[in-house]
C-alpha cells in the first residue's frame, strides 16, 4: 500500500511515517525542501525502527495553491494530511491560509485520487460546551460567526477547529472516504520519552523544573488528557490502513491522571516540589493579559483551553485497538519515560536557569 503524508517532519508525522513503513507501506512526503529534508527524514524514521529506504519525498506546501504540486503522483490508498502551521498568537490569516485553505486542497487531492483520507484535528472537537462557549454549534456548524471563534479562541485553535468542521462538509459533499483522528495533547514515546518542546506536556514538565509552577492551574478536576506520541502513531496507521475504520477515532488515553497528581507525579521523577494549591483559571487567564507575563511565566491563555474537566467517551476507539490487537501503554509509565528525558537533556538544571 502507498500513502502520502503532510507534515511528515513533525514529531508526530516521522512516528507516523516509522510506524507505517515498518509495516512495510510505501509513504510519500510532501516536503517544503525535498532535496534538503528527505535524508534526515530517512535517518529519523530510521531510529525510530521504520525503514527510511520506504519513504520517498515530493515538493509541497499548504500554503501554494494546488499544494504547489507539480510531480505526479502514484495511486494513492490513502492521504494522511497532518500537516499544520503551530503558534501561539497565531494571526488570523496567517493561520486560515495554511490550517484551514491548505486542508481543503489536501482534501480535493484525496478527491481527485478517490483514496481514504485520515485528517487529524484535535480532541476539542469533541468538547461540545467548549464550542458553545467559543459559538459554534456542532449540530449547525454552518452558522457560526468565525470572526468571533478566532477571537475568542485564537489563530492555531480557531483555525484547527473550523479546518476539522470545513474538511467533514467537504467529504459529505463528495462522498469521500474520510477519517477524523482526534489527538488528546502529544506525551513522550513510550519506550524513549523522547518529547518534542513545542507540546503543552513539555512546557509544563519545564515550568516544573524551572520552579515557574506554584499553584496547579484549574481545579481537582482539571486534567490535560495525553496520548504517547507512538500510540497515536499506530492509530492514525490503523485509520489508514484497516478495512473498517469508526468516521473518527479519538486518541486521548482516559488513564491519564489529573493535573495535580500529573505534576506530582513528574516531580517525583525530577527530584522537586509538586505545587499543591490551586488558581482559578478565569484568574490566571487574567493575569496572561499582561504584557509580557505569558513569555515569563512560559505560558500562553490559548494553552489554558486545553486543561479542562470534561471527560470524553473512548469506547469506540478502545474497542477498534482491540479488535486489531493494539495495547494501550501505561500512561504513568509514559508519563515516566517522558519526564525522566526531559531531565537527562537539562542536567544540573536549577530553577534560577
Amino acid at each position: 500500500m502507498t500513502f502520502f503524508i503532510t507534515g511528515a517532519t513533525g514529531f508526530i508525522g516521522r512516528h507516523v511515517c516509522a510506524s507505517l513503513t515498518r509495516h512495510n507501506h510505501a509513504v510519500v512526503a510532501m516536503l517544503r525542501q525535498p532535496e534538503v529534508q528527505l535524508d534526515t527524514l530517512r535517518q529519523q524514521v530510521d531510529s525510530l525502527g521504520g525503514q527510511g529506504h520506504l519513504l520517498q519525498a515530493i515538493s509541497g506546501d499548504l500554503d501554494q495553491p494546488e499544494l504547489g504540486l507539480t510531480t505526479a503522483l502514484p495511486k494513492l490508498d490513502a492521504i494522511i494530511h497532518l500537516g499544520a502551521r503551530f503558534a501561539w498568537r497565531l494571526d488570523t490569516d496567517t493561520a486560515r491560509r495554511t490550517n484551514v485553505t491548505g486542508s481543503l486542497a489536501v482534501a480535493e487531492l484525496a478527491r481527485r485520487q478517490q483514496c481514504r483520507l485520515v485528517f487529524i484535528s484535535g480532541f476539542m472537537l469533541e468538547n461540545h460546551g467548549h464550542l458553545n462557549r467559543l459559538g459554534i454549534d456542532p449540530a449547525t456548524p454552518s452558522h457560526t460567526e468565525w470572526a468571533k471563534v478566532y477571537r475568542r479562541a485564537g489563530g492555531y485553535e480557531a483555525s484547527k477547529l473550523e479546518a476539522a468542521i470545513r474538511a467533514r462538509a467537504f467529504a459529505r459533499q463528495h462522498a469521500l472516504d474520510f477519517v477524523e483522528v482526534q489527538p488528546a495533547t502529544v506525551a513522550g514515546n513510550s519506550h524513549t520519552g523522547e518529547l518534542d518542546d513545542s507540546q503543552p506536556l513539555y512546557s509544563l514538565l519545564d515550568n516544573l523544573a524551572r520552579g515557574r509552577m506554584a499553584l496547579v492551574p484549574g481545579t481537582r478536576k482539571h486534567w490535560l488528557p495525553l496520548v504517547a506520541v507512538d500510540h497515536l502513531a499506530d492509530i492514525i496507521r490503523l485509520a489508514a490502513t484497516a478495512d473498517a475504520v469508526p468516521e473518527k477515532l479519538l486518541a486521548l488515553d482516559r488513564q491519564t491522571p489529573n493535573l495535580q497528581p500529573l505534576l506530582a507525579q513528574a516531580a517525583s521523577h525530577m527530584g522537586k516540589r509538586a505545587p499543591r494549591g490551586y488558581i482559578p483559571m478565569p484568574v490566571l487567564a487574567a493575569l496572561l493579559r499582561i504584557p509580557g507575563l505569558p513569555a515569563l511565566m512560559n505560558t500562553y491563555p490559548e494553552a489554558l483551553h486545553f486543561i479542562q474537566p470534561t471527560r470524553f467517551d473512548t469506547v469506540a476507539t478502545e474497542d477498534f485497538l482491540k479488535q486489531h490487537q493494539i495495547a494501550v501503554p501505561k500512561m504513568e509509565k509514559v508519563i515516566e519515560m517522558s519526564t525522566r528525558r526531559y531531565s537527562q537533556q537539562h542536567t544540573g538544571l536549577s530553577p534560577a536557569e
